[in-house]
């Protein structure tokens, strides 16, 4: 019945240090705690769940996004926007113009013009009981225009309050006005006096409203807002705060399979606002792009005609010429006249005029390129080509320009990354040079070949006089102006024609809409049970924290394992006023214990037949544990079993027994040991025949010398001789080693553990010294066992409540949990 000391695990060494090693943290006890507070559980639950329902109801600020889709289409070559080639020409990969495009709609300038051009840096609220709702402009019944001209304080929520008709009364903070204002002009703070706060005031619609730190008037919304607002609370903000907010809330994605389709998103905590934006910042989008493109043809229109203007010029000058010889030589008829040759060489002289003039477009190309002056460059179509590969280049070296005027606020001049940024400035250069070479090369080839031509068919005009050479020469010249001016004409003409055709690149597929979206956010649920659970981990981390801090002795299993000493018996909570409980409820659960001891107590003494009294010693760790208590009802329990019994009270230093059992405790054992009185004075007897108490008497002076001295172990031998047992009530180990003494001497050592009171450390010394045999024939009781399942905990010591067979089961209800238990296992039995 009982578990005996393992002799080969006592022996071992290495063994040895675990005994009296608990582990940190109880699993099963852990779990049996959360059970006993569960209503703490059910209680957070219910309290998670109200805050977060207030919270979603009242405080919860729905984010809204909308999205806008748009195909990006670069059928033509520009120096100011990326073209496709671009990517093969400089080893790139992906949607180069897309990317421009993207970084376009979150650059600062864009943004910030949507900022003033919308006046987006007034925000709109109304509120409510509790909760603020954000509205967009077109929601309100009235704008608020300020006066950019006078300094406005910034972040201070303004309310408008209708008053009926076009009245409104401005209320301001009741502090918070600051001396720090807002330019919207230079878009930085400047300091006035200090003033008081603007009283409040009521203003009608146009009426400008002047005070200190503002100045506005309401104006009145053409369009009837669709919702009715009780109050109107504007809040200025600046430029640049503005464009921070809006750029970080927008975002821009491309299609997976067609990388020029793009999605733009916008969130905010107002659906309009965030339509109104989309398709306002796309549509300005287009006509930036749209002004891109025409950009270079308009340079080129102007290009062309400064040279048209020039030539038409020449063109005169050459025609009065002409004319001239017309009238006094009378040359307009020149008799034989070589048709054919002249032909030709008006055709060949037409060419060159035209290469002339290409090289002059080229000659202006390469000098905008060296100025890096590139708002000024024309189209190549002025020179006669269309290049993608230089139209790249230079887009790809525009790019590298600016890029190196950014980094060279951060960067050193000699420092690697701009070695690097130079070296592809470097690259680029070259690329766009190379290719104006050869075009340079292939019109003075041409020009070349014209003029050994012209010179051939010369030949055949040298047979006329002088005066008819001179003629044809100026008609010749004249021919080669009006062709230069003929083919300059032809390009203007098709730069004006890409002009007026031109079209943005940018095409809406589907515009932003207010289709009723639902919010995105906040995840209200997600919240809801990050509240719950929240609150809900608070008394389990309590719980947590206190297991782990927590040291006492809450396991009966845990006990045995860690100290490999025998169990007695299982006590539990003494429900009596006194100590008696054998005596006054011999048929409570606690008595049966006492009764289970006692018969469990010839396995400590085995080994020990001699006919003398056996001595059984009661200890613990320190007081409170129970010692005394067990000690008493130990004692009575056997006197009751016809047995000769003394109960013995050694705690010297804190005498107990005599309140309980009425006796005085004027002479004790204190008393006999310092030969004052004789042993008969000292033994008082008791209700019970068989069981006699003697007492601790006063508390003496030296009490570990007393119990240490011949005298006690000469009275513990005489009373061996009458008694048939003698109970020991000694001291607490714990604090004082006189009990270890007295173990030398005794049959049977019982020590006392007292359920959550005993603490875990204090079991280290007495189990070590069992296991070093320093200590024999030792037993432990648990004392003061509860719990709603009934004592023994899976042991067998005890029977528990509900079942009939003690006092306090006239008194017992069963718990909920096994009521449903019980239940449950009598439906499952009757099937």
């Amino acid at each position: 019945m009982i578990p005996g000391k393992d002799e080969k695990i006592g022996k071992n060494e290495p063994q040895k240090e675990k005994y009296g090693s608990f582990a940190l943290f109880d699993i099963e006890h852990f779990l049996r705690r959360i059970l006993r507070n569960w209503y703490w559980f059910i209680f957070m639950l219910f309290l998670g769940y109200i805050i977060s329902w207030v919270y979603s109801k009242y405080y919860a600020q729905n984010v809204f996004a909308s999205d806008l889709s748009l195909s990006i289409s670069n059928n033509t070559s520009s120096y100011f926007t990326p073209n496709q080639s671009i990517n093969f020409i400089w080893g790139q990969s992906g949607n180069q113009d897309g990317i421009y495009l993207k970084k376009m709609l979150l650059s600062r300038s864009h943004n910030e013009f949507l900022v003033k051009e919308l006046d987006l840096f007034v925000n709109y609220s109304t509120k409510g009981l509790i909760k603020s709702t954000y509205i967009d402009r077109t929601d309100s019944p009235i704008f608020l225009q300020i006066d950019k001209k006078h300094l406005q304080q910034i972040n201070y929520p303004i309310t408008l309050i209708p008053k009926g008709g076009d009245s409104y009364e401005v209320i301001l903070p009741e502090e918070g006005q600051s001396s720090s204002l807002y330019s919207y002009e230079t878009e930085g703070l400047q300091s006035i006096n200090e003033y008081a706060r603007p009283a409040n005031k009521i203003i009608k619609i146009n009426e400008w409203y002047n005070a200190p730190n503002l100045r506005f008037r309401l104006l009145k919304n053409p369009v009837s807002p669709k919702i009715k607002v009780d109050n109107i609370i504007v809040n200025l903000t600046s430029i640049n705060q503005s464009v921070n907010e809006i750029v970080s809330t927008i975002g821009v994605d491309f299609d997976r399979e067609i990388n020029t389709i793009m999605f733009i998103t916008k969130k905010g905590y107002n659906l309009n606002s965030t339509v109104n934006f989309l398709n306002k910042s796309v549509a300005e989008l287009q006509k930036k792009r749209l002004a891109d493109k025409n950009i270079v043809n308009k340079n080129t229109e102007l290009y062309l005609q400064g040279n048209l203007d020039n030539i038409r010029k020449k063109l005169d000058s050459s025609a009065a010429v002409l004319n001239f010889l017309k009238t006094s030589e009378k040359l307009y008829n020149i008799k034989d006249r070589d048709e054919k040759s002249l032909e030709k060489i008006k055709d060949l002289e037409a060419k060159k005029a035209d290469l002339v003039s290409k090289i002059s477009s080229l000659n202006n190309i390469k000098n905008t390129l060296q100025s890096q002056d590139f708002e000024k460059m024309i189209s190549t179509n002025a020179a006669g080509f269309e290049d993608g590969f230089f139209s790249a280049s230079v887009s790809e070296l525009k790019a590298l320009y600016t890029k190196r005027r950014e980094m060279a606020t951060i960067y050193k001049p000699n420092s690697e990354p701009m070695k690097e940024i130079n070296r592809l400035i470097n690259e680029a250069r070259a690329g766009s040079s190379g290719s104006l070479r050869n075009y340079y090369t292939r019109y003075y080839d041409e020009i070349n070949k014209i003029d050994r031509q012209v010179a051939e068919a010369n030949t055949d005009l040298i047979s006329y006089p002088e005066k008819e050479r001179k003629y044809l020469d100026a008609e010749r010249g004249y021919n080669m102006i009006e062709a230069t001016y003929n083919s300059l004409l032809g390009r203007q003409n098709e730069a004006q024609m890409k002009v007026a055709t031109n079209q943005s690149d940018i095409t809406v597929i589907d515009p932003a809409k207010n289709l009723g979206q639902a919010p995105i956010g906040p995840n209200v649920k997600g919240i809801k049970m990050a509240i719950m659970l929240g609150l809900l981990l608070l008394p389990l981390t309590f719980i947590l924290i206190g297991e782990v801090l927590d040291n006492k002795i809450r396991n009966i299993k845990e006990l045995l394992s860690a100290t490999k000493i025998p169990l007695l018996g299982v006590i539990g909570n003494n429900s009596n006023e006194n100590m008696l409980t054998v005596l006054e409820q011999p048929k409570s659960s606690v008595s049966e214990a006492f009764r289970g001891i006692r018969a469990s107590m010839r396995f400590l003494m085995e080994g020990n037949e001699s006919g003398k009294g056996k001595i059984i010693l009661v200890t613990s760790s320190i007081g409170g544990e129970g010692k005394t208590y067990v000690s008493i009802n130990l004692a009575s329990v056997i006197g009751l079993s016809d047995k000769k019994t003394i109960l013995l009270g050694m705690d010297l230093r804190k005498p107990k027994i005599f309140g309980d059992f009425n006796i005085d405790n004027k002479y004790g054992i204190s008393n006999y040991l310092t030969g004052e009185v004789g042993i008969d004075q000292i033994i008082n007897k008791t209700k019970i025949p068989n069981l006699d108490v003697a007492t601790s008497g006063p508390i003496p002076p030296n009490p570990s010398e007393l119990l240490m001295s011949e005298s006690n172990i000469r009275f513990i031998e005489e009373l061996k001789e009458r008694y048939d047992f003698i109970i020991i009530d000694s001291p607490p180990v714990g604090l004082v080693a006189d009990s270890y003494e007295l173990m030398k001497y005794s049959d049977a050592n019982i020590y006392v553990v007292r359920h959550e009171y005993t603490e875990k450390y204090m079991l280290k010394m007495i189990t070590e010294k069992y296991h070093a045999n320093e200590i024999n024939h030792l037993g432990l009781i648990y004392n003061d066992y509860t719990t709603k399942q009934g004592y023994g905990y899976g042991y067998g010591y005890g029977y528990g409540y509900g079942y009939g067979y003690f006092d306090e089961d006239k008194n017992y209800k069963e718990p909920l949990l096994i009521k449903i238990r019980n239940k449950v296992q009598a439906i499952f039995n009757k099937k």
